[in-house]
């Protein structure tokens, strides 16, 4: 069985590539009684019921979505508001303030799930810096947790009505946004399907691309050439999966039944999953994997398509779920017993020739981009390489040089003798010279007196001789020489 929370609430469905509701368990509803006539309808096979599997809703924050509704559902005060409240009231926030009234035993597992949820966000946040090399540069993690609206950062520890609110909201606008987001990845995925043909084209020549042309619209045609496709929630479609899935006569066809049938988890309504498993039948006519002109991808858009047609045809109170007074009222409608035909993709183009060409500015752009992008890292890495070049040869320079000084240290060369060796040193030649002067220093020291009376008697005796001619003038500039030598002269 599963919750309320399921039937009241939109944010909990799941829509994951096929765009699923949320499932969890169902506590308190029972599945509407259906009169049925047990001679006509082959009365299914009880077993053990055993509680659906948990299906993803795309999410990022996906589990910790479906941990907080497993808990929630489990308090009897919770659960009672819920079926009493309404949608509108439930996207306004009404319900969150109930928060304040569930067991202190639920409450203390919502704080440890949410303190687990931080970490996981911290986690992932230093995760992706280490990733982008930013190992050394410190974290701001309380800035970064802004991003996730689902849940209340600047209280990491406790869970408050706050964050059952802000869960709430996130997860109502990301799942409605989700369909949206799906037609638009199918439209660039065509687009750039579409692209990389022509672009293939042009690499061939004239034959070579008459063959390739020719290949393609054969495969077009054989894709369009299956059997015809009723028209997604009408009268024929039920009663095709009525006979061929359920194997009972068509002409039995009872709407009651068929809704109890496929409403396989019982809690009277048919969610978004259920609703696509009606369209396989529809889906096998146009697609078959093994063939090379069907393309998977668009199967699984052609069933987004079907699904958000019979919701937007069924769904009165548009809370993405079909009640089953919903759907006998649809089947009393002019469009389930007489429909239009079902215009398939093949059909319906994703895209427009404006969109095409717009598509292909924008990959040319890119493209532009990226060319002028690598001749920047081509100059540098030019740039790099010279300057590795130049760090190479200086290098060698190196090198060289040393190997030079290590050569003049194994030859041993003697410094010359007027160099100074280390310290303070004195070649011994220049020692004994030094020795010499120091001698004829002491030893004129000792004549000075005597010579100086020699020279003054001298010097009184030319002065008695008359001077009879000049004295050359050569003579007259001489330097004055060491005392022995004018006294050898006299």
């Amino acid at each position: 069985m599963r919750s309320g929370i399921h039937n009241k609430m939109c944010w909990s469905r799941a829509l994951l590539t096929a765009g699923v509701l949320l499932l969890v368990q169902l506590l308190c509803l029972e599945a509407v009684p259906i009169s049925m006539d047990k001679t006509k309808v082959k009365e299914p096979e009880k077993s053990p019921e055993e509680p659906p599997a948990s299906v993803d809703t795309g999410l990022h924050y996906d589990r910790y979505l479906r941990e907080v509704i497993d808990f929630l559902e489990k308090d009897q005060h919770f659960r009672e508001k819920l079926h009493n409240t309404d949608m509108e009231d439930i996207k306004q926030g009404k319900l969150a303030k109930e928060l304040d009234f569930v067991s202190h035993h639920v409450r203390t597992k919502l704080d440890e799930l949410k303190r687990q949820e931080v970490n996981r966000l911290r986690t992932l946040i230093k995760a992706k810096q280490d990733l982008e090399g930013g190992n050394d540069i410190a974290v701001d993690h309380q800035a970064l947790l802004k991003q996730f609206e689902y849940l209340n950062h600047m209280n990491p520890h406790t869970f408050e009505v706050d964050d059952l609110d802000r869960l709430i909201r996130s997860a109502t606008k990301d799942l409605e946004n989700y369909d949206k987001e799906q037609h638009d990845e199918f439209k660039r995925y065509e687009m750039m399907k579409e692209h990389d043909r022509r672009e293939h084209l042009k690499t061939l020549d004239e034959e070579e691309r008459k063959k390739e042309e020719e290949h393609y619209e054969e495969m077009r045609k054989k894709h369009a050439d299956h059997p015809k496709v009723n028209h997604p929630g009408s009268q024929n479609q039920l009663k095709e999966v009525w006979e061929e899935a359920d194997g009972l006569d068509p002409e039995d066809f009872d709407p009651k039944t068929f809704f109890s049938l496929h409403d396989t988890n019982g809690d009277g309504y048919f969610d978004e999953q259920e609703l696509e498993a009606l369209f396989t039948k529809e889906l096998e006519k146009i697609y078959d994997p093994t063939n090379e002109e069907d393309d998977m991808v668009e199967m699984e858009e052609e069933r987004l398509r079907m699904r958000e047609h019979v919701m937007n045809e069924v769904d009165s109170d548009k809370d993405r779920l079909v009640s089953l007074d919903e759907f006998l009222v649809a089947t009393k409608k002019k469009e389930f017993l007489e429909p239009d035909s079902w215009e398939t993709l093949e059909q319906n183009q994703a895209y427009t020739d404006e969109e095409m060409r717009e598509f292909e500015e924008h990959l040319a752009q890119q493209e532009q981009d990226l060319n002028l992008r690598a001749f920047d890292l081509q100059k540098q890495r030019d740039e790099l390489e010279k300057q590795q070049e130049q760090l190479n040869a200086q290098k060698i320079e190196l090198q060289q040089a040393v190997e030079h000084m290590e050569r003049l240290k194994s030859q041993k060369v003697e410094p010359p003798p007027e160099v100074l060796v280390e310290g303070n040193a004195i070649p011994e030649a220049h020692q004994l010279n030094q020795e010499m002067h120091r001698e004829q220093g002491l030893e004129s020291q000792a004549h000075q007196p005597a010579l100086q009376d020699t020279l003054q008697e001298h010097h009184q005796h030319l002065n008695q001789v008359p001077v009879q001619h000049e004295v050359p003038q050569t003579h007259q500039e001489m330097p004055p020489g060491p005392p022995d030598a004018a006294q050898g002269q006299l």
